[in-house]
């Protein structure tokens, strides 16, 4: 493209069979367009270093490249090919390494500024260097590759970039009939995603092939590549552009539209297009048929120092994350010393601002479940998690429906047979249903279902659960080590002042009744408590061991609301670790820490003692808990 759409319009991640007809018609097209073979490799070309992603890995990187026509412009004898080069060379290296991973590359259209055959003689040349390294790539052509719609029949484009080009890429799917629209499935976060790559006007036949490929990969996420789907809605009068909102600063143009109608709308795999052609950078956000997002993106640079430089953007994705981090850089700057940059280099190096440097979340399991359906871990039998030293393990999968109230009558059993079954305490004036059960549950957890607590202070109100007065656990000490387990979620009406320092377990018995005095204790609190505190929601183990007089403490980061967590205190014998989701927390002393004090009371779930009364209740969700006498591994944890 060469000019700005009027204003009217407007950071850091096949074991697949070739569908028969599809292979087929692509045959057919290049029989009939007379399409080439790729010249032989030239030795020249080859970068030295390997094309091998990781494949598996939950971050991968999709390279996209956009419009590079003035770099090939044979017919003014206008070619260098340089930059682009440099980006390929950077692809290649960057394919398997932790912060990159690039797993696929996309050319958005324009390679050349004339359509001629020496522009394209250049182009096979080029890209050369990706195709002897084996690079998974794609192509399409843009209106100043070829005229009219994918119907035109043979051209400089479809003879040197046309899917005979891919014959020998694994991640090559196929073309439709005319061979300008092709598919191309890469393996990323081991599973299979599928790229369109349309041409710059797709005919219906076009359109009619691209909606059976997705039809016929219907597990597959698909990112549609095409040289023009949104325009950007400001212009590139300043620097930094004035975006406006660089979320929402690009707009569907005319054949957008068409696009957009005829295969995004109702294709909910479709998630993420993108297009060049225009410019400044931008993006929005529609709602498909599905009721979900379709992200869209425009990407081209080819009105900034040397035409863009074949600059590459790059999309980090982290399914661990539910993150797309884009970044914009330009290899060919950056292999070039520092020092011995030019004042435009130092500014085009990379490109920082909002348009061109931003996150974009999504939820991949959410968001595909309509296409590939979430798998459900199933509960698990308590005899698969009774490890040996299971002194108590409650779950709540065996009481009452959800959103019941849970009652005096009932009680939850100890399923390690230890007999340290839990009944009910309310607090005087709490409402029938201040504890509850529930069907929610963190999806690692053995038991689906957990307890609804809604206490708190300010007035004191609520309902939790104790051991017997004769219950085995209330006079176990714990000599030899222990590792404490419970999963809780926090409700988004958490607040600090009513809710804060709230209890998820803890010990009946005073620390000054147990004789404990020195720094940092406080003689009324429990001899254990592990608990969220006021300070943002972190998790805290305090304890009073057998060999000190004072406590020693765990502290955790903060946890979010309205999010399953798998907490876990575990003490070797002499030091306690906290863990948060099987992650290791920064505070945990280094003191020598024997067991845990007992006065012989009782043990309560959600509720806290203090002076020797009750002064607050847990309020949120409690899932499994299980209490053993020794330090447990991590692959031992209720969550593996």
């Amino acid at each position: 493209m060469g000019w700005s759409m009027p204003e009217k319009l407007g950071p850091n991640r096949r074991s697949f069979l070739r569908n028969a007809g599809l292979a087929g018609v692509g045959a057919t097209a290049l029989s009939t367009l007379g399409a080439v073979a790729p010249a032989e490799a030239n030795e020249d070309a080859r970068p030295s270093g390997r094309w091998n992603p990781d494949t598996e890995s939950k971050q991968f990187t999709l390279a996209v490249m956009p419009d590079t026509q003035y770099l090939y412009w044979g017919s003014q004898n206008s070619i260098n090919p340089e930059p682009q080069e440099a980006s390929f060379r950077y692809v290649i290296a960057n394919s398997g390494t932790p912060n990159n991973n690039i797993v696929f590359m996309a050319h958005l259209g324009d390679l050349t500024q004339d359509g001629d055959a020496t522009s394209f003689q250049a182009v096979d040349k080029a890209f050369k260097v990706v195709d002897n390294a084996n690079v998974a790539y794609s192509v399409l052509a843009g209106n100043h590759d070829v005229s009219g719609d994918d119907t035109r029949g043979t051209t400089p484009y479809l003879q040197t970039m046309g899917p005979q080009r891919f014959k020998r890429q694994k991640s090559f799917l196929g073309s439709d009939a005319s061979g300008y629209n092709t598919a191309h499935v890469f393996r990323a976060a081991g599973r299979e995603w599928l790229l369109l790559a349309l041409d710059w006007r797709t005919s219906a036949a076009g359109f009619a092939w691209a909606n059976q490929v997705i039809k016929a990969h219907r597990n597959m996420p698909v990112i549609l590549t095409c040289h023009e789907i949104v325009a950007p809605t400001y212009g590139d009068e300043v620097y930094p552009y004035e975006s406006g909102d660089p979320e929402n600063n690009a707009v569907l143009s005319d054949y957008g539209q068409t696009v957009w109608d005829e295969l995004i709308k109702d294709n909910d795999q479709i998630f993420l297009t993108l297009n060049g052609h225009y410019w400044p950078s931008g993006r929005t956000t529609k709602k498909n048929s599905a009721g979900n997002d379709v992200h869209l993106h425009i990407t081209n640079y080819q009105n900034r120092y040397m035409s863009g430089r074949g600059m590459l953007r790059l999309y980090h994705f982290d399914l661990d994350r539910n993150t797309i981090d884009v970044e914009t850089i330009s290899p060919w700057i950056l292999e070039k010393d520092p020092a011995e940059r030019n004042r435009l280099e130092v500014l085009e190096a990379r490109l920082t601002t909002s348009v061109d440097r931003f996150a974009v979340p999504v939820d991949f399991e959410k968001r595909f479940a309509g296409f590939i359906p979430v798998p459900v871990r199933p509960a698990r039998p308590a005899s698969k998690v009774l490890v040996p030293g299971t002194l108590a393990y409650w779950r709540f999968d065996g009481g009452g429906k959800d959103g019941s109230p849970f009652t005096a009558s009932q009680r939850v059993r100890d399923l390690s047979g230890h007999g340290n079954d839990l009944t009910l305490l309310s607090v005087p004036g709490s409402a029938a249903d201040a504890l509850t059960w529930s069907a929610d549950h963190h999806p690692d957890q053995p038991g689906h279902a957990s307890l609804r607590f809604v206490g708190g202070k300010n007035p004191l109100h609520g309902a939790y659960l104790t051991t017997a007065s004769r219950a085995p656990l209330n006079t176990e000490t714990f000599k030899s080590g222990y590792t404490i387990e419970a999963f809780v979620k926090i409700p988004r009406d958490w607040d600090s002042g009513n809710n804060g320092n709230m209890p998820v377990l803890s010990r009946w018995g005073e620390a000054g009744n147990a004789g404990k005095y020195g720094k940092n204790t406080d003689p009324k609190e429990p001899v254990a408590q592990l608990m969220t505190t006021n300070n943002g929601r972190e998790v805290q183990f305090n304890c009073y061991p057998l060999n000190q007089t004072y406590p020693t403490t765990n502290w955790s980061h903060g946890l979010a609301e309205d999010q399953w967590w798998h907490i876990a205190v575990v003490n070797d014998g002499h030091h306690t670790k906290l863990y948060v989701e099987s992650a290791l927390v920064a505070d945990n002393p280094s003191t020598d820490s024997i067991g845990i004090t007992s006065l012989g009371l009782t043990w309560l779930l959600g509720g806290h003692e203090y002076g020797g009364a009750i002064d607050n209740v847990f309020h949120g969700w409690i899932g499994d808990v299980r209490i053993v006498n020794r330090a447990l591994r991590l692959e031992e944890f209720l969550t593996k």
